[in-house]
């Protein structure tokens, strides 16, 4: 705590409030698209003390929930594959595919493993030699550079009995999907500040300037999010286009170059179907041609499986695309719940409909709630 109490304090996130306030002269709709930040805004209440002056929207900020469900079920059909370990991170495991998770694969004999990184899976293909370990890749361009740093061991040692399924996909593509929509209220962004730390906030600028939409680069903290909120009211209420850097503690303006190029060894961009959004163009990292000897999909193409519908009960694609809060869903707290959920949302550790289950409330004050 030692190095957080300064990002949580009470007095500060008030004076925040108050000054936000101060300066709002309408009601402003703000997106975050960080799972991290949506888990924070809603157990802190910062989303219920400014929800009169503002509305923070959530958009596509979780990974786990924007993977395709046939992308489970070919690793759901891996896991059961003779001489086959299926690895990933523990939040994949209980995403709903099309008709079973990963966790129902693995009771029903499907061998089915939670790792921490994707070193941890290429080790156990090398202490596994006689079995094929193959991990589901997933997440944004945080996660990326870890998995390319597998492969490139993986290389190095020659080892041939690793694959990976490929489905890291890409933030800004979405941004800019959610922009272009026709159904669009998003005036202004709240920029994962995880991404940024990777790819840097470049790009974003002619994104920003293209849209007309402010875009802030923020933390996870509470005093961080009010920060960003209050940057983003003071530019709408200036007619101010442009990206500001509120998590410069973190992010510079080119990013982290070498993972960067660590990634840009292994992968290039390409398009991708999002769960809930279709394809979004440019909207994945994809194994380069030279590399394709590790994609899974490559290597075991039979067990793909055709695509299904997902379960239309399920109003992810609205939440995620900010369309409607979790509760306005009919099934939220109903047929689906964090026990037994329907889609993806209500599974991940940053998942909207998950914050909203556990933590949503109507008479929280900031930073009253404890952990």
């Amino acid at each position: 705590m030692k190095f957080l109490d300064e990002y949580r304090d009470a007095a500060l996130a008030n004076d925040l409030i108050k000054q936000i306030r101060g300066i709002t002269s309408q009601r402003w709709v703000l997106m975050d698209v960080c799972g991290g930040q949506t888990h924070n805004l809603v157990r802190s209440g910062i989303e219920t003390a400014l929800m009169d002056v503002l509305e923070l929207i959530h958009g596509p900020g979780c990974p786990v929930c924007v993977t395709p469900s046939q992308v489970i079920d070919f690793a759901i059909a891996l896991s059961h594959r003779p001489n086959t370990i299926l690895t990933s991170f523990g939040d994949m495991l209980r995403v709903p595919g099309s008709h079973q998770s990963m966790l129902t694969a693995r009771s029903a004999g499907g061998d089915v493993r939670a790792v921490y990184s994707p070193i941890d899976a290429l080790k156990m293909a090398i202490e596994n030699p006689s079995k094929e370990v193959v991990f589901l890749a997933v997440g944004f361009e945080t996660t990326a550079p870890a998995t390319a740093l597998a492969l490139l061991q993986a290389d190095q040692e020659d080892i041939k009995n690793f694959s990976i399924i490929p489905a890291h996909v890409r933030v800004q593509p979405a941004m800019e999907s959610i922009i272009q929509s026709t159904d669009n209220r998003v005036q202004a962004f709240l920029a994962a500040g995880h991404v940024c730390t990777v790819t840097g906030y470049q790009s974003l600028e002619s994104f920003c300037q293209a849209s007309h939409t402010p875009i802030v680069v923020t933390g996870f903290e509470p005093i961080d999010l009010l920060d960003g909120i209050l940057h983003s009211v003071r530019l709408l209420e200036g007619n101010q286009v442009r990206v500001v850097n509120r998590y410069s503690r973190n992010v510079q303006r080119t990013g982290n170059a070498s993972a960067l190029r660590t990634v840009e060894s292994v992968y290039e961009v390409g398009d991708r179907p999002w769960r809930g959004f279709g394809n979004i163009p440019s909207g994945a990292l994809k194994l380069r041609a030279d590399w394709k000897r590790y994609d899974a999909s490559e290597k075991f193409a039979p067990y793909i499986p055709a695509a299904t519908p997902d379960d239309q009960r399920c109003r992810a694609a609205d939440v995620m695309a900010g369309r409607i809060k979790p509760m306005e869903c009919a099934a939220f707290g109903r047929e689906c719940t964090s026990e037994s959920p329907l889609g993806a949302p209500m599974v991940s550790s940053e998942g909207a409909c998950a914050a909203y289950a556990r933590f949503q409330t109507t008479s929280i004050t900031p930073l009253e709630r404890s952990e």
